[in-house]
């Protein structure tokens, strides 16, 4: 169930109504929650619901199970957890990596000249599967770590059912939810006014920004990089920075929105990205719930930079990596995840030497500000090619006619498409206030006025995006 559509407003209204009667009712409230959130879920595939709740069995045994263990030795608990962890991320590895392993290990025997023993099969990607199984294990650690306590099972279900986070983010710590989930909520304390400037706000980013950029440039030109000159090519390449910006920022708004008017606090996960100085402070701001969890469940499990300096190195690329296999199951996403991995390395040892020399970690300054940011943001877009292309033959052909393609009319280069580039950039840098100080406005006028200003921005947007929505573009992660 996509949120910009009929089908989900209804949804929600039905949600909207139920949520709030059975508020006070603890254990009704819950069961009615589990079971909106399996029929979200159902709505793209009724036959997958049972892998929603595969996963969630197999994370609470785990969390039991880790938090039995803890009076049986270190040893034995690193091995429960283990055990746990890798149950609860098996229905993962088998519909997303299956194909792609198997794919892989045929072509090596291939040219040694054997046969596969494993088969070849065509697996569907479950939607939403690599947000909830992370958020799975992330359960099951903390409980090993003694930062959770394992919740009881309906808590537990809800926790990692709830169709607000479902099928693309932002990944919530058991923490930070589970506790939410155990108290009744106040209607009350409710920011309405932020919960509809969210909604209002990632609706525009998505039906309109991205879906625009998307039809306009981005698709075309990736699809026939032969057929495009260079200059479409480089701004298909920036038209999809924003694009991928506007759909999975946009998608987290509403999706923190919706939460927020339930009454549940969602972290936030994009900080204006693209004004990032380094490829750190752009991980530090662009899915952030992600990179916190790369950070604490795997990067410092691999050992973080307890090992030395040089070991530090390694763990970075891998996490890296991985990450950018967790994206998807291909090449393409792999290479994005180590050039990022390799421009981590480097930066980090950038800032070693100059903190060796006494100087500050970057240089400071409104033009080496800039500068910064500027080569910052094409060393993510050249990522960002290898993450839009379909193989790595599409990529050679991007690349390649960026070489050659000057000499070539760009008819896509339109100033709808260049002022629409433009607006995606300049929203990175503007100033926070102005928004908070309309936000704050909207929250004083009278509730009827609230209805009409919403309802005029809901047909604005409906009237400036395209007739049907794409998904969102995580949803096939």
């Amino acid at each position: 169930m996509l949120f910009p559509t009929i089908d989900f407003a209804i949804f929600f209204c039905i949600v909207f109504l139920g949520h709030w009667l059975l508020n006070a009712f603890r254990r009704p409230w819950k069961l009615f929650m589990i079971a909106a959130s399996y029929v979200f879920y159902a709505w793209w595939d009724p036959r997958l619901v049972w892998l929603l709740a595969l996963v969630s069995l197999l994370a609470q045994l785990g969390a039991l199970a880790v938090a039995r263990a803890r009076g049986r030795g270190e040893r034995a608990r690193r091995i429960t957890m283990a055990v746990a962890v890798v149950a609860t991320l098996l229905p993962l590895v088998w519909f997303k990596y299956y194909g792609f392993f198997s794919l892989n290990f045929a072509n090596w025997l291939h040219l040694v000249g054997a046969a596969s023993p494993l088969p070849l099969l065509q697996i569907t990607l479950p939607v939403g599967i690599s947000f909830y199984s992370f958020m799975a294990v992330s359960y099951v650690v903390d409980v090993f770590r003694g930062v959770q306590e394992p919740a009881a099972w309906i808590d537990a279900f809800l926790y990692l059912s709830f169709f607000p986070h479902l099928v693309a983010g932002p990944i919530v710590r058991a923490g930070k939810l589970i506790p939410q989930i155990e108290q009744p909520r106040n209607p009350r304390r409710v920011d309405a006014s932020r919960a509809a400037y969210l909604v209002l706000g990632g609706l525009f980013k998505k039906v309109v920004l991205s879906s625009f950029l998307s039809t306009a440039i981005v698709d075309p030109v990736f699809a026939n990089p032969a057929g495009h000159s260079a200059l479409e090519v480089l701004f298909a390449v920036y038209g999809y920075a924003i694009v991928i910006y506007a759909d999975f920022s946009g998608y987290t708004d509403i999706a923190i929105g919706i939460a927020l008017a339930l009454g549940f606090e969602f972290p936030q996960n994009f900080d204006r990205p693209y004004a990032a100085r380094s490829l750190q402070d752009f991980w530090q701001r662009w899915h952030i719930t992600l990179s916190q969890w790369l950070r604490d469940y795997l990067y410092v499990p691999l050992g973080g930079n307890r090992r030395g300096e040089s070991r530090s190195y390694v763990n970075i690329f891998l996490t890296m990596a991985i990450g950018g296999l967790w994206h998807g199951a291909a090449w393409t996403f792999v290479i994005w995840g180590m050039l990022h991995g390799v421009g981590q390395v480097v930066g980090h040892r950038r800032r070693t030497v100059r903190a060796a020399r006494g100087l500050a970690p970057m240089d400071e300054g409104r033009w080496p500000r800039a500068r910064q940011r500027f080569w910052t943001f094409q060393f993510v877009c050249l990522g960002w090619l290898f993450f839009r292309a379909d193989s790595m033959a599409n990529v050679g052909a991007m690349l390649g006619r960026l070489v050659t393609g000057w000499t070539m009319p760009s008819p896509l280069l339109t100033p709808l498409v260049l002022l629409a580039i433009a607006f995606g950039l300049a929203m990175q840098f503007a100033p926070h206030r102005p928004a908070e100080v309309l936000q704050a406005a909207f929250s004083r006028i009278a509730p009827a006025t609230q209805g009409a200003l919403v309802g005029l921005s809901l047909f604005a947007i409906t009237t400036l995006g395209p007739q049907g929505v794409a998904p969102f573009i995580y949803f096939r992660f």
